[in-house]
């Protein structure tokens, strides 16, 4: 009877420690990240796996709440004060680790956009299925970031300043829904490369509009020399990890996308007619020891005239914001975990549109006190924008920024 209730006894103690190892191994597979949706995250957010670890779902959440002092050129100085953004995530698996989902809401009146009759409201950022059979491929169907610029696959919350440059906000190709197939090939200290490739509506995220016959292509190639960065650090910015060995990023990334409805492909006011619509992405990505440099170049040409016209009144149009731009980032971290940035960015239009919007110089300084790396950290920045007008005047326009971001 003894050696039975050992026996029994055993088998129990056997039995909890493979499940418990079973549930560990999903949590861990799951924990590499989903290159369709990167995030930086500093733990795990708060996570359940169901016994049979037949299912696993994990949340987090992040805001950024801001306060701005801004002095515009011939007017008086103005204060503003907002949450800027406000964010709940969840991801998991269902059935087995290689099956994962990924969703994305948001809930800040910056984030969700001004509500319009006949419009949807963009709560949805990110809903996307991801089968992923190794640790080389991720295969995904649904709403989420296009490989594009590298600015804007990183989340905001890895950020160093409180927002991305004027160029990202100009040219970027941002969220669309689609096929998507990312090909990873990252080591620790040698060449390493990923290729990344999409095919989407071109229309952007929500978008409910009458079926067309336009369809946007994805492509890019991302190449890092010395190997993979410390804790995936290509997708956030400054080196808060203090990378113990030089780290370099190159990629480049073009979208084609045909028969776009809006002034910015996937983003912007909608055009009174169609454009075929072509940007060039490229960057660069250099930390070591507490520095970080990053530089970018952005593109958005047509093949049409830019500017389209409302056939019931000629005096009504809308254009695509066509043009070019470069961004150049530098800073460095102490050891303390204060950071000071400074950022220079260069914005072009094009000919066609010269004379209905400016070129635009920006210059930006910013410190950075992490608490928890990305996850909890203060900001400010002061930046300052010169606009050139085609009629040869100009405006010199400034701003005061101080942000608080937390999250899990």
């Amino acid at each position: 009877m003894k050696r039975l209730s050992l026996i029994i006894t055993l088998l129990f103690v056997f039995n909890i420690k493979a499940q418990v190892k079973t549930e560990n191994k999903a949590h861990h597979d799951n924990d590499i990240r989903l290159s369709t949706l990167p995030y930086y995250s500093y733990g795990k957010g708060i996570g359940l796996t169901s016994p049979d670890s037949l299912f696993q779902f994990n949340i987090r959440f992040r805001m950024q709440n801001r306060a701005t002092y801004f002095k515009n050129d011939g007017e008086r100085g103005a204060y503003g004060a907002e949450i800027r953004r406000l964010r709940l995530r969840f991801d998991g698996f269902v059935v087995n680790p290689k099956f994962l989902y990924a969703i994305q809401l948001s809930f800040a009146p910056g984030d969700v956009g001004e509500v319009k009759e006949g419009e949807n409201i963009n709560i949805i950022r990110d809903a996307v299925f991801i089968y992923r059979p190794n640790k080389h491929w991720n295969f995904s169907f649904g709403q989420t970031k296009l490989p594009g610029n590298r600015q804007r696959v990183n989340s905001s919350g890895g950020l160093q300043l409180t927002d991305r440059t004027i160029n990202n906000g100009k040219f970027t190709i941002d969220r669309d829904f689609g096929f998507q197939i990312h090909n990873l090939n990252e080591f620790k200290d040698k060449f390493s490369y990923n290729f990344k490739a999409a095919v989407s509506t071109g229309e952007g995220r929500n978008s409910t509009d009458k079926p067309d016959d336009g369809v946007a292509f994805t492509g890019k190639v991302e190449l890092l020399p010395f190997g993979a960065f410390a804790k995936d650090g290509t997708y956030f910015e400054g080196d808060v990890i203090r990378e113990k060995k030089p780290k370099l990023m190159i990629s480049g990334a073009f979208q084609q996308n045909n028969h776009a409805r809006r002034t910015q492909g996937q983003l912007g006011d909608d055009l009174y007619e169609t454009r075929t619509m072509k940007s060039v992405l490229l960057d660069a990505m250099f930390k070591y020891n507490g520095w970080a440099a990053m530089a970018s170049y952005m593109s958005r040409m047509t093949p049409d005239n830019a500017i389209t016209v409302n056939a019931s009144d000629p005096t009504l149009r809308k254009y695509v914001y066509t043009g070019n731009g470069f961004d150049y980032q530098l800073s460095y971290n102490t050891k303390k975990n204060y950071e000071f940035i400074g950022r220079y960015s260069i914005q072009n239009t094009s000919k066609d549109i010269r004379s209905l919007t400016p070129n635009t110089r920006q210059y930006t300084f910013g410190v950075t006190k992490y608490l928890w790396e990305h996850t909890f950290k203060l900001q400010s920045e002061l930046t300052f924008d010169q606009l050139q007008y085609y009629n040869g005047t100009s405006k010199n326009n400034w701003y005061l920024r101080f942000q608080v971001e937390i999250g899990i």
